[in-house]
């Protein structure tokens, strides 16, 4: 879990476009960062483990 801190940093609107920074919607992680669905890997892993994300199921075999 990121730092409520960090995450609200993040929010801010920084002085150079550059140094945005990608956060998950959901945990605010910053790494591992997804941008078609704008999660974290971790999240998207257990969305998809779930099926709670259209079009995509888990592999099993």
């Amino acid at each position: 879990m990121a730092r409520k801190a960090m995450i609200e940093k993040s929010k801010k609107n920084p002085k150079f476009k550059v140094r945005t920074k990608n956060r998950c919607n959901i945990c605010g992680r910053s790494r591992g960062y997804i941008r078609d669905f704008g999660i974290c890997r971790i999240c998207f892993r257990n969305l998809a483990s779930k099926g709670e994300i259209p079009g995509i199921t888990k592999a099993s075999w």
